[in-house]
């Protein structure tokens, strides 16, 4: 590569590919754009942001329960930041794939991978991987559409246990407990609401390992059950300890005094005859329970386990630091599903040192590191990649803000792309036969969704749609790309 010109200067911007166009991805591109070198006119930038879905977005689309308006409206933010023409968007382009690392370096000074974390973190206990036994990501990729998950899902069980005290599990639990009526005015798929549908749950049960003042979820997920029409929200006096540390929570957090204020107004609130609760369905939360085993029903081959029958937990009881310690006490639920949503995991990336224990791309800041820990020269990462999955879709901001910095202090020495012009890659992808899609194309798709939902609104009686998904991809790609409204 030539390195006669430092990049950035004069001769010709600083090209920068992003690989994600979820928040995190969006934000760098944002943040690069609005830097005090290129403000001043020092430098100037040109952004490419790909990503493997033909839609953008990432966990806002693909990630957040369809009922939640507030968090959803984080999409107007994005589409501002891409709706202003001065960065691409190329959807439906998988890196590792369609584009190898050497591709990107050819055509592009610095690399800013945003790819996140989609897939669901082990739980590494007996009968985990009985049928019947899910991952809460799974089943949030396929209520929120993903392209790349099965349509159908099992919803057969009456009883359902999702382990898990985060804003995952309680968004995985409200769908699951929600009845699917009261989903139509969100962007639910179609293929969704009919399974819900259909379901014939009636007890959905949350578990948590440490007591209410550790919950991992906000006021605003906790708030949200409540919302749910003829749904009784259950808890148990049994559960509510509160240590020493507790108490320093409580006292000098408002989220935690917040959240353990609504908990107890509702056990306060609930009637000691729990016959007198008359929903159709049950949402019980329960909490200081560590999952010690799921069990089957030995309907399998030669009497083995076949699929889940139930789950046994250890009680467990607050050490005075805020953690919990087994009791020796255990208790068994008879379900007929297993929910664990303990977390998210970030996927490798090939070419890229991975950290497989932490789930992320190891780096310093943001400077993605070799296996040597050396920073590799024009390599960066932002968000979940790059932290793990932890923290709220605000907090990627600030995540951005470091990686963009350090990129921008390393711009003099970055190898510079020996084929830097804007067409080159479109060039690329095109004799490679990707079909790839635009943000105009994007325009498109979001268009049809909409007019999907206000066919269905205009169909239905007195039910307003915003959007259908569209799920398959060659429809997603086919309607972004030719404006054509393929099966769906």
């Amino acid at each position: 590569m030539s390195t006669n010109t430092p990049a950035g200067t004069a001769a010709r911007p600083l090209r920068i590919a992003v690989v994600g166009s979820g928040p995190a991805g969006v934000y760098a591109a944002d943040i690069l754009t609005k830097s005090e070198a290129v403000k001043s006119g020092e430098l100037t930038v040109s952004i490419d942001l790909f990503d493997r879905y033909p839609a953008p977005y990432g966990l806002i689309r693909y990630g957040v329960a369809p009922d939640h308006p507030r968090i959803k409206g984080i999409v107007n933010a994005l589409h501002k930041v891409l709706d202003r023409g001065d960065i691409r968007f190329f959807g439906n382009v998988d890196y590792g794939t369609d584009l190898s690392l050497e591709d990107l370096r050819t055509h592009y000074d610095a690399v800013i991978f945003a790819t996140g974390a989609i897939k669901d973190a082990d739980l590494n206990i007996p009968g985990i991987e009985l049928e019947g036994s899910y991952g809460g990501a799974d089943f949030v990729s396929w209520y929120d559409g993903h392209p790349d998950v099965p349509r159908e899902w099992p919803l057969d069980a009456k009883e359902v246990a999702v382990i898990g005290n985060g804003n995952v599990a309680l968004d995985v639990a409200r769908m699951l407990s929600k009845h699917a009526d009261d989903l139509l005015v969100s962007e639910i798929p179609d293929n969704v609401y009919r399974a819900l549908k259909d379901s014939p749950v009636t007890d959905v049960h949350v578990f948590g390992r440490r007591g209410p003042a550790q919950v991992k979820f906000t006021p605003l997920e906790l708030r949200e059950l409540s919302h749910s029409k003829d749904v009784d929200i259950i808890l148990y006096a049994e559960d509510f300890e509160f240590d020493a540390e507790s108490d320093r929570q409580i006292q000098s957090n408002n989220q935690t005094k917040t959240m353990v204020g609504t908990l107890t107004n509702w056990i306060a609130e609930q009637p000691e005859d729990l016959a007198e609760l008359t929903a159709s369905r049950r949402l019980h939360l329960h909490f200081l329970h560590s999952p010690v085993e799921v069990y089957g029903d030995n309907t399998g081959e030669a009497g083995a386990p076949g699929r889940v029958a139930g789950i046994k937990f250890e009680r467990t009881e607050l050490d005075g630091t805020g953690n919990a310690r087994g009791t020796g006490e255990f208790v068994d639920y008879p379900v007929q599903a297993v929910y664990r949503a303990i977390g998210y995991f970030g996927s490798s990336l090939p070419e890229v040192e991975f950290d497989h224990s932490k789930g992320v791309v190891p780096n310093d800041g943001g400077r993605v590191l070799d296996a040597s820990g050396t920073h590799v020269p024009g390599i960066y990462a932002t968000g979940w990649i790059k932290r793990g999955p932890v923290g709220l879709i605000g907090h990627t901001k600030g995540d951005a803000l470091e990686t963009v910095t350090y990129l921008l202090e390393d711009r003099a020495n970055l190898p510079l792309a020996a084929a830097p012009a804007p067409e080159t890659i479109v060039e690329l992808l095109e004799n490679r036969g990707v079909q790839y899609t635009s943000w105009e194309g994007w325009l498109a798709l979001d268009a049809h969704e909409r007019s999907l939902g206000e066919k269905a609104s205009a169909a239905a009686d007195g039910v307003q749609r915003e959007r259908i998904k569209v799920v398959p991809r060659e429809a997603m790609v086919q309607i972004s790309r030719d404006g054509v409204a393929a099966e769906v």
